[in-house]
Parts: structure tokens; sequence; C-alpha cells
């Protein structure tokens, strides 16, 4: 009992202490104008508040730490976004493992998006797009030699934003990820995700206007931040203090990094909270194309994005569930079909267990999920259009192929269809209620604005709004327990001397064993307190707005009446043109069109694609680069164009590669490749091999004694296929090059009728000619192979 009391003693006495660490740690992050959390260092080489539609943004170059490779300038980009969501910047570079130190222990050069603690008056979410605009022209400008587009990551709040930009301005991004975006802000399971139902509940968009008024303009962060706390309260109100407590010998430094962060409030203009709340939370204007720019002369429609979309969820989410995140794929698509007509890939992954902020903080999954997302990056890029979901596993030790897999994961990514998308879902009906959200928030808000901003407005001052602001509790509780307070004057010296005599009790102590069980029953009973509390509020929601009489009188549709839905005309008739402009390409091309090509049709319908063929072949491209040049541009344009070829008529794509491919041994270097390519999985499908035989009758092909051209392939048992021309080890190589990621780029595409395919012009030739090949073979080594 001496040893738990005594221990218990000087528990309190560091608990306190740390907290006082903590408010002094925040009232030095203010002084110092809360710069961003970043654990690297930066240099600002762009001011949006300079630009002529001026914003509280800027570009930060991040520079490489001590370990670190030298950024390599020709390498792809990466820009990370972070959420604007009453914290301040830095939660993606909060720690060396995370989505800038992933980036840079990759060699690439990196940048970040960053913000300042008031906004520019005047500042609107349409100059925060401009702004970002400019930052990725300047990326793109800084990087002309880099193979792609830059690599972009919205986090949260932060997707949205980059979505909108990538709809908007689609030259200047590559592949885009959005972690923990919400997107479909409706969407959501029927007794979980109750943060949903706050707008419903609170009368509509009022509410945030109301703030704003009282803020003198400025909308506070910390309310935003107080929303997140409600969600779970068992970790508000004891588990986060609790573990400080029981750990106190180990956890302050950690929990004084995470307070700098999660104390640091930043404010928003009026006029951006109510952009966010009415065209986005509760307007879900977003993914149905609603969303213009001040005059209307420009529309966001998230079809016009061209690159690849990745989109990294959790089903341990509570603020942006798997549904909010994934969702607007089938507001957007009516199948995978259509996906694929419109030339968009898109890649989802869906951890188990993370929480939202694990999302960007944690190390595990910035050492797994972003660094393979990272790694993967030149495959995603050529992927054939369409929807897939990444898998990321530990290599098995006997899985094949091992040399061309980098590091202790594999990725792979599987076809699925956007039923896929909706079955994660409990079904779609609830979201019919939000209509009647809408509009009954557009009546309030139009009743608050007319009669009761003004008078608010009137007796509103910044003297007012800055004392709201430091009491709130968010502040209050900081600045209380912190150097400002003389009667804690004591605290830091009585801290210090508890440290030298510290004797912490025993694990196996009863009295501390029935502590521990203690804190479970409070964090159970909390627990329960928030299921009873979400599910009464979730009952009241649909009590209020599932009534049919509610949708009635404010003009919209009662839930379970269908709602019509057509085709548009223009998108039947782009359909058309695009089909009839694919008609003079099945005969015509180049020969890098016709080995992507045979690949193509080879590996047609293997619904799954991994990054042991892809990687096979960059390696060769490297070697080759400088004899034979491909850019990862140049070879997406043709992948894409090859797939809808295939798509479109696959019989009559395999017939126009004799033509493609005019000479013998040309022909035969195409067939080995994908027959080496195809064996790196491990044993061929019957399916493949009978595909493979095929191309070798329609190239008129001879039996020969088997030969592989990849090292690691293994030879397949059934005869091999070979021209009686010795082959070329160093042609091969070159055909390799422009081949590149075929065989994993359309594993899931399928034949189509040519009423649905997708088309696009014939690609130009890389650099304006074929290859030359070389005048005399060479013995190839295993490196150049």
């Amino acid at each position: 009992m001496f040893d738990y009391w005594l221990d218990a003693c000087q528990r309190g006495i560091l608990y306190w202490d740390t907290l006082y660490r903590r408010g002094a740690t925040y009232l030095e992050h203010c002084e110092s104008g809360k710069p961003p959390v970043l654990v690297f260092d930066y240099e600002i080489i762009m001011d949006a508040r300079e630009l002529p539609d001026p914003a509280n943004y800027a570009l930060a170059a991040i520079q490489p730490p001590a370990g670190c490779p030298a950024t390599d300038p020709s390498r792809r980009p990466f820009v990370v976004i972070d959420p604007r969501a009453g914290h301040g910047p830095g939660i993606g570079g909060f720690k060396m493992d995370s989505e800038i130190g992933i980036a840079l222990q990759q060699g690439h050069p990196c940048y970040f998006v960053m913000f300042f603690p008031q906004p520019v008056p005047g500042q609107t979410i349409e100059s925060v797009a401009k702004a970002e605009g400019h930052f990725l022209a300047r990326v793109n400008e800084l990087h002309p030699d880099s193979d792609g587009k830059p690599f972009v990551i919205g986090n949260c709040q932060g997707g949205w934003a980059l979505a909108m930009l990538a709809s908007v301005a689609p030259e200047l991004v590559g592949p885009i990820l959005l972690a923990g975006s919400p997107l479909s802000y409706w969407a959501g399971v029927r007794g979980k995700n109750p943060m949903r139902y706050a707008g419903g509940l609170n009368g509509g968009t009022w509410s945030a206007s109301l703030a704003g008024d009282l803020g003198n303009g400025h909308f506070d962060g910390a309310h935003l931040v107080e929303n997140f706390e409600k969600l779970d309260p068992a970790n508000t109100l004891w588990k986060k203090s609790y573990n400080l407590y029981s750990k106190v010998d180990t956890e302050p430094q950690r929990y004084l990094d995470f307070e700098r962060w999660w104390g640091g409030h930043y404010l928003l203009n009026k006029a951006e909270m109510e952009w966010i709340t009415q065209k986005l939370f509760v307007g879900n204007e977003l993914v149905h194309g609603k969303v213009t720019n001040h005059d209307g002369t420009m529309r966001v429609d998230m079809r016009n994005i061209r690159s690849p979309i990745m989109v990294f969820a959790s089903w341990g989410d509570n603020i942006t569930p798997p549904q909010q995140a994934l969702n607007w794929i089938a507001d957007l698509y009516d199948n995978v079909e259509d996906i694929r007509n419109n030339e968009q890939t898109i890649v989802y992954c869906l951890h188990n267990k993370v929480g939202h902020l694990g999302i960007f903080v944690s190390s595990g999954v910035a050492n797994k999920e972003h660094s393979e997302f990272a790694s993967a990056l030149d495959l995603i890029d050529v992927l054939a259009p369409g929807l897939y979901e990444a898998v990321i596993e530990d290599i098995a030790p006997d899985a094949p192929g091992q040399e061309y897999i980098e590091g202790r994961y594999i990725i792979r990514f599987e076809a699925r269809d956007v039923s896929d998308i909706l079955a994660l879902d409990d079904g779609r009906d609830d979201e019919q209620a939000f209509e009647v959200v809408k509009r009954v928030s557009e009546i309030n808000q139009g009743v608050y604005d007319r009669y009761l901003s003004p008078a608010v407005r009137a007796f509103s001052n910044e003297a007012g709004a800055r004392l709201l602001r430091e009491l709130h509790p968010a502040r209050f509780e900081r600045t209380l327990i912190s150097p400002k307070n003389p009667w804690l004057w004591w605290l830091p010296a009585l801290a210090e001397q508890t440290r030298a005599q510290r004797r912490p009790v025993a694990e196996d102590n009863p009295l501390w064993q029935w502590q521990e069980r203690m804190s479970d029953l409070i964090v159970q009973s909390l627990d329960r307190y928030r299921d009873l509390r979400d599910a009464a509020q979730e009952q009241l929601f649909r009590s209020i707005y599932e009534s049919p009489q509610l949708a009635t009188l404010v003009g919209v549709q009662p839930a379970g009446e269908p709602r019509s839905q057509a085709l548009a005309w223009e998108s039947r008739e782009l359909a058309r043109l695009k089909r009839e402009a694919l008609d003079p390409s099945f005969e015509h091309g180049t020969l890098a069109d016709g080995f992507v090509r045979l690949l193509l049709y080879v590996s047609i319908g293997m619904g799954v694609v991994d990054e042991r063929p892809f990687n096979a072949i960059r390696r060769v491209m490297r070697d080759v680069r400088h004899e034979y040049p491909l850019t990862l541009m140049q070879l997406k344009d043709i992948v894409r164009h090859q797939v809808a070829l295939v798509r479109l008529d696959a019989p009559r794509a395999l017939r126009g590669l004799s033509l493609l491919l005019p000479e013998p041994h040309r022909r035969h270097q195409a067939w080995m490749l994908a027959r080496d390519l195809l064996a790196l999985n491990g044993p061929i499908p019957a399916e493949h091999q009978a595909r493979l035989d095929e191309v070798a009758r329609t190239l008129e092909l001879q039996p020969s004694p088997t030969a592989t051209i990849l090292p690691g392939a293994p030879a397949p048992a059934a005869a091999e296929i070979s021209h009686a021309a010795t082959p070329e080890p160093v042609q091969a190589a070159e055909l390799s090059k422009t081949a590149s990621a075929a065989s994993a780029t359309a594993a899931q595409a399928k034949p189509a009728p040519a009423k649905t395919g997708a088309a696009r012009k014939p690609a130009a030739k890389p650099n304006g000619q074929t290859p030359p090949a070389p005048k005399t073979a060479r013995p190839v080594g295993k490196d150049e192979a």
C-alpha cells in the first residue's frame, strides 16, 4: 500500500507537470506564429499572400534530413496538402516515418502546402484553390525532366480540395491520393457514423454562420476540434489523460509533441466556412457537379480528372468512414465499364482498424501503405482504366519472382466493380433524408441571413471575438495550467525533485491492478454512454427527416419514391466518336504499339495485377534508357490506346499484330517477353497459355527449344515457340522497354462489343521514330537482361 501511495503521489506531480509543460508549449507556439509542426526543415518558395487573389497559403520545399539520400530532381516530385480543419499544418510530416519521410527516403523531391493562422481578408475557397493551382504549376516548372507529373497527397479536408483542383486543372497533377478524405458526405451505415447527423440536428448551416458573426467575420477552428473530441468521450474525458498518467515516465514527450499540433487552432473566414458547410457537408454538391466558381463560368466535374485516383480509408475511422471516402464512385459511374469508357483509373485501399489520425500519423501505416503506394506509383500511373482494390501483404517465403519485389511487402491490384463499392454500404436509401436536411438548412439559412445576422454583426467586434476565442475550453485549459498562472510557480521545481527520487510501483501490485480494472470500467461506461447517445441522436434524426410530411412540406421528393436517371446524350455521342476514332488504329501503329498489344492480349482477363512484371520491365528500361528512351507518359498513352483497341474488338486487334510486327525476330521477342512476364507470378494458367499459343499461330511462329528473356522466369513445361532465326537479346531488351507494364496494366481487360468500347487518337511514335535495332547481336549479362 505504501509503494502504491508513493507512486500515486509522484505520478500526480509528474502528470500535472506535463500539463504545465503543455501550456508552456502552447504559449510558445502561439508567440512564434504557430508554425507547422513538421519535423523536417523547409524553405518557403511561394507565398500565396502575394498573389493577385491572395490566400493565407504557402508552398514549402522540404529539406532532406541527415541519413536520407539526396533528392533527385528527375524523380517524380511529391506534394502533400494538409487539412485545414481547425488545426494547423504539419500532420503529414509529424514524424520521420510519415508521408513526407517515405518520399524523402526514396529520393523524391518533396513539397508541402502549408497555411497561416489568420486568413487574408476577403479570402474564399476559390482563392485557396487558385493558390494551390499556382503551387502545382511551380512544382512542374521546377522539375521539367521528371518522368511524370507530381504525386499529390490530400489529407482529410485537403483531399476534397485536391479533387476540385484536379477536376479543373487536370494537366497539373499526376496520381492523386485522397487519404481519409470525405467526398460523399451523406453516406454511412445505420447505427454508426453519427457525425453525419449533426448538421440536421442543428437545423442546418446557420450555426456556422452564427459562429462566424460572433467571431467578427472569423470562424474559430477550435469549434471543429471540439466536434471531433465529442465523437469519442471515453478518449477525450479519460483514456488520453489516464494513458499519460499510467505511463508518465515514458509518455510525456509523445504527448507534448501531439498536443502541440492538436492545440494549435487556426481561423477561417466566415465565407470559407459557409461555403464548406453549404456546398459540401450539407449540400453534397461536389460529386454531383454543382460546384462552380463565383461567376459560374467554370464547373467542377470529377469525371474530368485524367490522372489515377487513389483512395485510402479505414474501417476504424469514425470521422471519414469508408462509405464517405468511396461512395462518390457510385455517384459518378454506373459500373466499371463507365469508368473505363471515361479512361479513368481508380485504386482504393481499406485498412482494418487504424483511426482517422492514424492514416496520416501512424508509423506502421506510413511504412506499409504509404511506402507501397509510393513504390508502385509508376505502375499505378500506367494501369489500364478501371476500378481496383490495392491489397498489401507480407512476402511469402516461397513467392516466385522475389528478385522483382522491393521491400518486405508485395502490392497487388484486384479488379473490382461499382457493385463492390456499394456492397460496403448497407444501402443508400437513408441518404434521401439528407435531401430534406439540405432544404431545411436552406430555409433556416435564409431566415438567419435576413433577420438575425445583421443584428449579431452589429454587436460584434474584434475585442469581443478575441475574448470568446480565449475563453474557449480548448484554449482556456491550456492557458490555465501554464506559466501564465502565478499560483503554479512551485510545480516545475517539485517535478524535478520527484524525477530524481522516482520509485514506480511494480505492475503486479494488487492496488495497481485494481486501478487498471477500474480504468477499463470507466472506459466501458463512457463507451456505453456514447452508444446510447449516438443511437438516440440517430433515432431523433430519422423521426424528423424521414417523415414524408416534412419532405412534402419543404418540397423534396419523399423517401421511397424512385428517382429517374437518364444517360446524357453527350455521353452517348462522345462514346460513338471515340469508337470511330479508334477504327484506323487496328492495322496501323509503331513497333511499340505492337509489342504492347501482344502483351495485353495474352494477359487479358487475369483480374489481378501485381508489381513483379512491372518491376522486371522497369529494370530493363533503366538499362537501355540512353539508347532507347521512352518516358512513362509515352508508355501510358500507348497502353491506354491499345487497351481500348483490345477491348473494342479483340480478334481484329490480334489479326493486326502481324502488320504492327512485320519482322519475324520482333514477333519472336514479343512472344518470349509475354511468356516470361506471365511466368514471374508462378505457373502460367491454361487460359493464358492458350492465348500464347493463339498468338504464336497468328504470327506464324515455329516451335523451338526452351528459352527465356527475363532472369528468374521459369521455363514452361509446354513446347516453346520461337522463330528459326537466332534470338537477339539486346533487341529483346528494347522490346521490354517499349512494352513495359502491359502485362500488368491490362490484366483485368475484357473484350467488349463495339458499342461500348473506349477510344482515343492513335499514339504518336516515341520521339517520332521507331527505335533502331542494333547492328550486331551481343551477349547480355544478368543485370542487363
